[in-house]
């Protein structure tokens, strides 16, 4: 099935610019999410923001505007398509009700559960069209562990909501790190980096740059992408002198890739990759593990980096950042992070909507 996936030809329409309202969810109600998204809709026309609707506590976002002192009228919808006719003038917000009032900084897994629905409701916006594609604020995993959350994290619960809203299309959800200066792509996520090298397989390198491939194509309208794939071992393991994955699990993926006509090389030593000259080459990078991805995305990009879901059926973007409990409620978090994730998410959905795969 990937296979035959990859060989699809992808047509791009040339059409106006135009998608329905973002979901975009509140985050850890306790985390700076909230007051980000009162600054991107504050910015809304300086940034030329789409409108979309938060999926937040209503009581929560009208204490949060009152505390930072900022002019946001907070108005509630029914649902998200509802926010088109409202964003001009007010902040549109679909009530999650919280258990407990927030309090910056001081994280609550009695509020555990709203977080969850808020995720869950912002997906569901999008498989009844209501809204165009879901933007989620940072949540705190341990927070959620605490309330009963059975899943490693945003990622994996939203490839199980695809599997549940939308069973007729396959979901594999694969994580990807984009800036203007970098994409990368972990095989492997969110795992102790010693159990990294028994969990790489061919198998799992071939899937994801597929992913990649086909995600390049409809969601970035790149119509030739260049994969350039990590070693694993310091110098891409030196033909086994530093570590057998290299050339006996990492090669034979990239060879499989370029048979089915993918522009994959490597594996490279991750050394590098990552400096400007190198950046030029290739449209993203393939890394073998959390860290080796997102340690030079972050160092580019801090601020500005957008985590982005491929593989589902709908459109999912993210801040690259965590919930800042330390900061919150201080009005100094930068939300430069949330309006990229904003613009990022309109861009694909847009594209996806003028894309006719034959």
């Amino acid at each position: 099935m990937a296979a035959q996936a990859s060989a699809r030809q992808v047509h791009l329409a040339v059409t106006p610019f135009a998608v329905g309202p973002l979901a975009v969810t509140m985050g850890d109600p306790a985390g700076i999410g909230p007051e980000l998204a009162i600054d991107a809709w504050r910015t809304r026309e300086a940034n030329a923001l789409p409108a979309f609707a938060l999926f937040a506590d209503l009581n929560l976002m009208r204490e949060t505007r009152r505390a930072l002192g900022v002019d946001c009228d907070v108005v509630a919808v029914p649902h998200a398509r509802a926010a088109a006719d409202v964003f001009p003038r007010a902040l549109p917000v679909v009530d999650v009700p919280l258990v407990r009032a927030a309090r910056p900084g001081v994280p609550d897994s009695q509020n555990g559960p709203a977080v969850i629905l808020a995720i869950r409701r912002a997906v569901e916006a999008v498989a009844a069209g209501q809204a165009s594609a879901v933007v989620t604020n940072p949540i705190a995993k341990s927070v959620l562990y605490d309330a009963g959350f059975q899943f490693a994290g945003h990622t994996e619960y939203l490839g199980a909501l695809a599997s549940e809203l939308w069973p007729a299309q396959p979901a594999e959800p694969v994580m990807m790190l984009a800036s203007p200066e970098l994409r990368v792509v972990p095989v492997t996520i969110h795992v102790p980096l010693k159990s990294v090298p028994a969990l790489l397989t061919s198998e799992k390198i071939i899937e994801t740059a597929r992913i990649v491939a086909a995600a390049l194509k409809q969601d970035f309208g790149i119509a030739e992408p260049r994969l350039v794939v990590t070693g694993l071992n310091p110098h891409a393991g030196e033909d086994g002198a530093l570590g057998s994955e290299d050339r006996d699990i990492i090669a034979p993926a990239i060879a499989a890739l370029r048979s089915d006509g993918i522009n994959a090389t490597g594996p490279h030593s991750a050394d590098t990759l990552f400096h400007a000259a190198a950046r030029e080459t290739y449209d993203a990078a393939i890394a073998m593990y959390h860290d080796q991805a997102l340690i030079p995305i972050k160092t580019l990009a801090f601020d500005s980096g957008v985590n982005a879901t491929l593989g589902l059926p709908f459109v999912r973007t993210s801040p690259d950042h965590g919930t800042a409990f330390g900061i919150a409620g201080k009005g100094t978090a930068s939300a430069a992070s949330l309006i990229a994730a904003i613009k990022l998410a309109a861009e694909m959905s847009t594209r996806r909507a003028r894309t006719v795969v034959t």
